[in-house]
């Protein structure tokens, strides 16, 4: 399910890295998304057999241009629901470790039939 989360939001021209995953003294990007798988959890039981998986990731871009943060995570949304995701809302601030950039962030669903 990650590839296909990742594939995505590289169409958007921007790197995609696991949230976290930057060396100490790596610099930021300009521009980047990042992800983490919050859950996957089981769905659909019948007779003790599961019938689906629900994926969750948070999603986030960050960028030092604070107009990009906003527009960039919207135009991710709308092509991750063309893929299938579920994504609800218009997205929540998330925390950045550097003073140039800003963070936006989504939460992402995907329910994969087993």
């Amino acid at each position: 399910m990650v590839d296909l989360l990742i594939s995505t939001l590289e169409t958007l021209g921007y790197p995609v890295k696991l949230q976290g995953s930057m060396l100490p003294d790596e610099p930021y990007p300009n521009s980047f998304f990042t992800f983490w798988n919050d859950s996957a959890d089981g769905d659909s039981y019948y007779s003790d057999q599961e019938g689906a998986i629900v994926w969750a990731y948070s999603v986030n871009f960050y960028s030092n241009d604070p107009l990009l943060t906003n527009s960039k995570l919207l135009e991710a949304k709308a092509l991750l629901k063309a893929q299938g995701f579920i994504v609800g809302g218009a997205g929540y601030d998330v925390m950045s470790d550097e003073p140039t950039h800003t963070g936006r962030g989504i939460t992402v669903l995907y329910r994969q039939k087993q």
